[in-house]
């Protein structure tokens, strides 16, 4: 890896953030992409998902930018958006406190990242990604946000979260956004639950994008054969979502 990795805490909540080979050296404005659940994505002790991006860099197939790891407080709760009980005894039901933790990324945190480090903070330089809880989290942020985050990577999202292909039925979306969908095809299969739905829901999540004006130019959906719903596979996927979001587009 040649880039440099910096860990440092906001307001109680850990940052894991990816600076670029050529970010000390270059006059260059960086764009951004915040991702959920810290370093669990890109952490080179986890995955090569940052060895993959800087190959993407020096062929010329990606440009730089930062990545901005975010620990959750509670994942649980944050990562939702409406309050749901659990879908089992052995966890703590869902707080639904999506809307306050998009408010202190948008209002908190991300005027610190452009103040304290050379970002390009436009929108459509600005990305929001995340896998599972954290890819239904960053969704939603694409709903409430689209002046904020052009580009929006949902990997593996939960869409089978109580009420929201419901809530996504009843909202249009900015057609100037970028995003990404993806989901294995076994995902879901052993579970007894609404989850057994993954693949069905995401597809209907897709539907729902496309009959709201996003073109294939601007929404991708990747169904990947064989693969279940765990971390190995959401960070064989992140590095290629990065590319397709941020290469081969027209600032607009």
């Amino acid at each position: 890896m040649n880039g440099t990795l910096v860990k440092e805490f906001f307001e109680g909540r850990e940052l894991f953030i990816y600076l670029p080979p050529s970010y000390e050296t270059s006059r260059a404005k960086f764009p951004v992409v915040y991702v959920q659940d810290g370093g669990d994505l890109f952490d080179p002790h986890q995955n090569n998902s940052l060895v993959r991006l800087e190959r993407m860099f020096a062929r010329g197939e990606l440009g730089e930018l930062l990545l901005v790891g975010i620990e959750p407080k509670n994942r649980l709760d944050e990562y939702t958006p409406w309050y749901a009980k659990a879908l089992s005894d052995k966890y703590a039901d869902f707080g639904g406190q999506g809307f306050n933790y998009l408010s202190f990324l948008v209002e908190k945190l991300k005027p610190y990242i452009d103040r304290e480090y050379k970002t390009d903070s436009r929108r459509q330089q600005t990305g929001m990604i995340g896998a599972s809880l954290g890819g239904l989290i960053s969704i939603y942020a694409a709903y409430l946000y689209p002046n904020v985050f052009g580009k929006i990577g949902s990997i593996s999202g939960s869409f089978w979260y109580e009420g929201f292909i419901d809530f996504m039925q009843s909202k249009t979306i900015d057609s100037r956004l970028k995003i990404y969908m993806d989901v294995g095809s076994i995902e879901g299969i052993e579970k007894q639950n609404i989850q057994k739905e993954m693949v069905s829901r995401t597809k209907e999540a897709y539907t729902i994008l496309m009959n709201n004006g996003l073109t294939r130019e601007r929404l991708q959906f990747v169904l990947e054969e064989g693969t279940p719903h765990a971390r190995i596979f959401f960070s064989r996927r992140f590095p290629r979502a990065v590319k397709w979001l941020y290469s081969n587009e027209t600032v607009s």
